[in-house]
């Protein structure tokens, strides 16, 4: 039996790119009394893309549109979320300013490519924003001063579910996008996340940062050494994302801590951590525990062992440290992608309940 191919993952528009349309509309709606429907945009790469309104709305000195979020295939928190534009006159010469609206947050730390106090709008989408305007602007033979106040309904619930509170955004979602494009799975938002937490603990002067893998181990990492939130970045499965920009922009001391599994994939030489990317290389698992010690009917029983869960209750039972020599090895993978003198490095793995197993202590990230 044959099956049908998988069709193409579908890629969408990007927060950025959608408040750009609804700016757009809005602008071109406050001059002339109506919107374009669909409106047309340029993007950052010259593609020029139209988006249909779900909303205008008119009043005396403002215009309002907005677009309904098609993220395409890609698992985004914001798709179907509703981005407003409320766009009205300013003083001839001040150009485009920004405000932030219901569900859009503040910037509240240092760190951010923004001040403090700005509204959380990249600036890709201000810039996607002011050159779409300027652009409508001369069509229209008027001066592209204008101030636009961005709304995502229901982004300060949306929130709750990104790393923005972490990073010191208050009151709502980021306006986010480089290309104006989501790439399905990309994952370009989570890294994005992971760079900007260490720009905002670099930013405040803290020397020890932790990424880990998730919620457990965070908590004792952070636990163990008494951290701050601020320092603590929820790297996920892109340990190399950490990694690597960690190498252009260190820290003197790097925390890496994560579960078993989490750790051993790390320690078997990969950088992204997630299961459809990498897979436990169980052959593998059987010669680190045969170089921990385990006789040879153990080591067969780990490499046809089912999880790395059961791997890891057979070398207890059997008195082996794999977890010890997990957490060697994943310190020299981690110290390769490093490679900084400059920065101490240790490697913590726990387990379930955030028990520490086994750590590698701090040394300098040496290749």
């Amino acid at each position: 039996m044959t099956h049908p191919p998988e069709k193409p993952l579908r890629r969408g528009w990007t927060t950025g790119a959608c408040a750009t349309a609804a700016a757009r509309a809005a602008f071109v709606a406050l001059h002339r009394g109506c919107p374009p429907d669909p409106v047309e945009i340029a993007l950052p790469g010259g593609r020029r893309v139209s988006f249909a309104l779900a909303r205008h709305t008119q009043g005396d000195g403002f215009a309002e549109a907005g677009v309904v979020k098609d993220a395409g295939d890609d698992p985004d928190v914001t798709h179907g979320a509703l981005i407003l534009a409320k766009v009205t006159r300013s003083p001839a010469g001040t150009g485009v300013t920004f405000r932030a609206g219901e569900g859009v947050g503040t910037v509240t730390r240092p760190g951010l490519p923004l001040p403090v106090g700005e509204p959380a709008i990249n600036p890709v989408p201000r810039a996607m924003m002011r050159e779409n305007l300027a652009e409508a602007a001369m069509s229209l033979g008027v001066a592209p001063d204008a101030e636009i106040e961005i709304s995502i309904p229901g982004g300060e619930e949306i929130a709750k579910h990104t790393l923005n509170g972490r990073l010191g955004i208050v009151g709502g979602l980021s306006v986010l996008g480089t290309t104006g494009i989501v790439v399905p799975f990309s994952c370009a938002a989570w890294i994005d996340s992971i760079h900007r937490g260490v720009d905002v603990a670099r930013a405040s002067g803290l020397i020890h940062i932790a990424g880990t893998t998730g919620s457990t181990s965070e908590a004792a990492v952070r636990a163990l050494h008494a951290l701050p939130e601020e320092a603590m970045v929820e790297m996920g499965d892109f340990a190399g994302g950490l990694l690597k920009y960690l190498h252009r922009n260190p820290v003197p001391r790097v925390t890496i801590g994560g579960g078993f599994a989490k750790l051993t994939k790390l320690a078997q030489g990969r950088l992204d951590l997630h299961s459809s990317r990498s897979s436990l290389d169980m052959t593998q698992m059987a010669r680190m525990a045969r170089e921990a010690g385990a006789h040879e009917g153990l080591a067969l029983r780990i490499e046809i062992a089912n999880s790395a869960l059961e791997a890891l209750h057979l070398s207890q039972e059997a008195g082996v440290d794999l977890p010890g020599l997990v957490a060697l090895r994943a310190w020299q993978t981690a110290a390769r992608a490093l490679d900084n003198p400059g920065v101490e490095l240790e490697t913590m793995v726990f387990d379930r309940d955030g028990a520490l197993l086994a750590r590698a202590d701090f040394r300098k990230a040496t290749a």
